[in-house]
């Protein structure tokens, strides 16, 4: 297992180079260069190095280095990428000596210019730490004067190597190429101390785990629960960030058991372990927990929609009840009411983004639609209009993933295709579905009438809207304005 150096960008290299050029070691590490051993295309690149900040500062240029980071010891260096397009052009680290110069290197921090890509590469100098007390931060960060001295701080081994890129050494001195190759995440030296530094580490293990496909190493998971107490200190935003990272890899599923036998799932979604062994009915081969698995399993969709899927039927638990004539099943009306009220909570707790909650809590709510070919055209619009046009395809990505997850073989285009054939029609034929798509607004309605601003305004513009969702060729000013004339007569004289 051995790193391709025409893998990494050009415009990486001579940062590398300007570096050595000054007398400095320069050794990319951490994700970027696990990411290269495995294959892949690394999302960014990191530099350790025994230059000290304002080295690096006065090094690379107030223009070009940006001082993000001086208490931990970092420096991000702005880059060109070569290209303009985000995609790393290769070259060999043979064509860049130690002599060469960032602006003379081809795709380095030169003059800048505003219309290409830039990248953001961070140059941190070697450094120690102090003792943690919040589970989060050092209470101190030293220099230290060399490579394996920074590594034996970090997380995993798989994170802890480091490669010059000019000299092309390779330093790995906790053997994390055999625990790549072993498909192994474990902690560097021992795993309970790693992750009493920093709290988000253990779920750091299970996210990196799952992403990747890999085992977690028994002792670094054995580790997790004891140290879930520094876990707690996390912060929301942080454990957001993991969970939706969690939800982007092919199998979620194993992260999240994973979660549930460590004790961390009861500390980041405990309405989830309320499904666990809730039996549902003969619709449903799994009980509510594993049904929810296999349905984000089955989701080819965004983490954020993935999100949604994963509390789509939360509310369950708390609705079920016995059905009647039925021994053994029950039914679970209107869960998904109280699973939106739910979700709606989750995700405030999560501090997401406005959006981002409405669109989950809006997945929660509508994802129990059940269409049948005597819907009207109109109906079809109401829908559409119900759920919104920008929430409809993750709702039907769920809604496939919820009829895989039934676990019946069942093919989600049966259920589905007409529905979404009928949306196509109904969307091609250019259609109101809001109050902002009518052909005229509020301000003509108050022209018409002769009448100032208001709520009546608005439930009249409403009103319009239900009559052109029957008929679309309403949707003209003469007719809306004949229409509103009926809707409000003028008065007796």
């Amino acid at each position: 297992m051995n790193i391709d150096s025409a893998q990494i960008p050009p415009d990486v290299l001579s940062v590398c180079a300007r570096l050595r050029a000054a007398g400095h070691q320069a050794h990319l590490v951490g994700g970027g260069i696990r990411d290269l051993l495995l294959g892949r295309q690394p999302a960014d690149f990191d530099v350790a190095t025994d230059a000290h900040p304002q080295q690096v500062l006065a090094l690379f240029g107030s223009r070009y280095a940006v001082p993000t980071g001086l208490q931990h010891g970092t420096v991000t260096v702005v880059t060109e990428v070569a290209g303009g397009d985000g995609a790393a052009t290769a070259t060999s680290a043979a064509t860049l000596s130690a002599a060469t110069t960032v602006s003379d290197a081809p795709g380095g921090v030169g003059d800048l210019a505003p219309s290409r890509v830039h990248r953001h590469v961070e140059v941190t100098t070697f450094r120690g730490e102090g003792a943690y007390i919040d589970g989060r931060r050092p209470t101190s960060v030293t220099y230290v004067g060399s490579l394996q001295e920074d590594l034996s701080r970090r997380d995993f081994t798989m994170n802890a190597i480091g490669y010059d890129p000019i000299s092309t050494v390779l330093t790995d001195p906790f053997e994390g190429r055999q625990d790549l190759a072993r498909r192994r995440v474990r902690a560097v030296g021992d795993a309970e101390a790693r992750f009493r530094e920093d709290g988000l580490r253990p779920m750091r293990a299970i996210r990196q785990a799952t992403q990747l496909e890999f085992e977690i190493d028994p002792p670094t998971l054995r580790a997790i629960r004891p140290t879930l107490d520094v876990f707690r200190k996390v912060s929301a935003e942080r454990i957001r960030d993991e969970v939706l990272k969690l939800l982007s890899a092919r199998r979620p599923s194993t992260g999240i058991e994973l979660m549930r036998h460590t004790g961390m799932l009861a500390e980041v979604l405990p309405e989830l372990l309320e499904g666990v062994g809730v039996a549902q009915n003969r619709f449903h081969k799994h009980d509510v927990y594993d049904h929810t698995l296999a349905v984000v399993d089955a989701m080819g969709a965004d983490a954020v929609t993935k999100l949604g899927a994963l509390l789509h039927d939360i509310g369950k638990p708390r609705a079920r009840q016995p059905r009647e004539g039925a021994p053994g099943e029950f039914t679970f009306f209107k869960h998904e009411y109280v699973g939106a009220e739910m979700a709606d909570a989750v995700c405030r707790r999560f501090k997401l983004s406005n959006a981002d909650r409405d669109r989950v809590v809006a997945l929660v709510h509508h994802h129990m639609f059940f269409y049948t070919p005597d819907w009207t055209d109109g109906t079809v619009r109401r829908f559409v209009r119900r759920v919104g046009p920008d929430v409809l395809p993750a709702l039907f990505a769920l809604r496939e993933g919820d009829i895989v997850g039934r676990g019946r073989d069942e093919d989600p285009e049966s259920e589905l295709g007409e529905l979404r054939r009928r949306i196509a029609v109904v969307s091609a034929e250019d259609s109101a579905t809001r109050v902002g798509d009518l052909a005229i607004d509020g301000r003509d309605v108050m022209r018409i009438l002769g009448r100032g601003p208001g709520r009546e305004i608005g439930i009249l513009l409403e009103r319009l809207l239900e009559q052109v969702l029957d008929d679309p060729s309403l949707n003209t000013p003469a007719h809306l304005e004949r229409l509103l004339r009926e809707i409000v007569p003028p008065p007796a004289s």
